[in-house]
């Protein structure tokens, strides 16, 4: 009877990856991930034709494959308990959507389902010769290396870099969503994503002190939140399972941010996250927004801008808020203060429009010092785009618990978007800010010699 039982459990199975109308992405469990599981490399073609019902696809058979147009192949990593990875629909929704391309689901789930990390990591290369292998028929049939494009997520990037290894680094773009750290870092670059591997290679690293590469492997290395702990996620293992992912998925949550939602997110080219945050480096801010790089499907709008580094290589950083569409927008507060003594603390500033909507920033990552008529900027980030400010309100604190309570005396504090720069700067003058108490004003324009 066991055996019987047995036997119609796997031809279901089999009928299930084989004979469905509409191939979908393998679903094992948690007693498979025990067991450890072969490798089985699985295609499924997605076009704006087929978006809901995905047509399987091989070296042997392309399918309904356009090889005129851009091909897209998503590759997912590791998957401990089996099961699909949650955001693979909204990502090949999202790309159909921008873009009217063939989007190819690399389903390596019978291979990355396993307890045992380094058994997954070991199938990697693999996986990369079964690409190899429907990448060349492609090419056969009339395609280019130019209208291929990867996106790795995971152990997927390191995928993503082996295939655009074998052709030499002609693949047109290798997009890397918080690229695999753990028996990766420090490998040399045969064994992992480089810059060299594609045309232009973009890195999203969102969990580099755990399960993410800590160091740059593209030509272009976004760093949100400087790369480590991600605004929104647990932060003690009392959150459960998403202690452990939250950090590492957020990379795919951010590029899936720059296909959908109504947010652009910039970020900025810059040797440190510290810098980042003290403004230093907002250069690439001019009339031409498209100097500052842009996050997720549109980062290889700079790659024109990297033909003038040697190497082409660039870390740039950003902030974001907790939660979807994750966008922050950026200020410049400058304040110019009188006080006969230096002044070391906290802004805090809320911007209020006339609806009554408010945004706030804490600028508390470290204490500014304020000396008597030297102006200090201070990069401020909302996650709110009020067009127009009515009402302004700072808070200065130097964080002292106990002692006096200080003064910190503005001659002129100048609001100034960075997001929108062609939007009137807005001034205050002469005011006295009482530490940890609140002040609200209505700020007026900045004369025009100031803009």
């Amino acid at each position: 009877m066991l055996k019987l039982y047995l036997f119609i459990s796997l031809m279901c199975l089999v009928r299930s990856d084989t004979d469905e109308p509409c191939p979908s992405f393998t679903r094992l469990s948690f007693h498979s991930a025990v067991v450890g599981t072969g490798l089985n490399v699985k295609l499924m073609l997605y076009t704006r034709k087929n978006l809901t019902c995905a047509q399987a696809v091989s070296p042997t058979d392309l399918g309904s494959l356009n090889v005129t147009k851009k091909t897209t192949f998503i590759v997912h990593g590791f998957r401990p308990t089996g099961s699909p990875p949650v955001w693979i629909g909204d990502l090949v929704e999202g790309l159909l959507f921008v873009e009217d391309m063939n989007v190819v689901v690399v389903d390596w789930n019978r291979g990355a389902t396993t307890v045992i990390y380094s058994h997954a990591a070991g199938k990697s290369k693999n996986v990369a010769v079964v690409l190899k292998e429907f990448i060349d028929q492609m090419l056969a049939n009339g395609a280019s290396l130019d209208n291929i494009y990867m996106i790795g997520v995971s152990l997927g990037a390191h995928i993503a870099g082996f295939v655009g290894e074998m052709y030499d680094g002609q693949l047109g773009r290798i997009t890397g969503l918080d690229p695999a750290g753990p028996l990766f870092n420090g490998r040399p670059p045969q064994d992992r994503l480089d810059p060299s591997d594609a045309q232009f290679v973009d890195v999203i690293h969102s969990d580099t002190d755990a399960l993410g590469y800590r160091e740059p492997l593209g030509n272009i290395d976004f760093y949100p939140n400087g790369g480590a702990d991600q605004p929104g996620c647990p932060q003690t293992i009392f959150g459960g399972l998403q202690y452990f992912k939250c950090d590492h998925q957020r990379s795919m949550y951010l590029y899936l941010s720059s296909l959908r939602e109504n947010c652009t997110i910039t970020a900025y080219p810059c040797d440190s996250y510290r810098d980042y945050r003290n403004g230093k480096c907002v250069s690439c801010l001019t009339p031409q927004k498209e100097s500052c790089p842009l996050l997720g499907y549109y980062a290889d709008h700079w790659k024109d801008y990297l033909k003038e580094k040697d190497p082409p290589m660039t870390k740039a950083f950003f902030d974001t808020a907790e939660e979807k569409p994750f966008c922050m927008y950026h200020y410049f507060v400058d304040i110019l203060t009188w006080n006969k003594n230096i002044r070391r603390g906290d802004i805090t500033i809320k911007l209020r429009d006339k609806a009554g909507n408010i945004t706030e920033s804490k600028i508390n990552h470290e204490p500014a010092t304020f000396q008597k008529y030297h102006q200090v900027s201070l990069l401020a980030r909302f996650n709110q785009d009020l067009d127009k400010v009515a009402a302004i309100s700072l808070m200065f604190s130097t964080g002292s618990i106990v002692g006096p309570k200080y003064k910190l005396r503005i001659l002129r504090m100048k609001l100034r978007s960075l997001a929108h720069p062609e939007r009137p700067q807005l001034c205050r003058y002469d005011l006295v800010l009482m530490e940890n108490v609140e002040t609200v004003f209505q700020p007026i324009l900045c004369p025009k010699l100031q803009m």
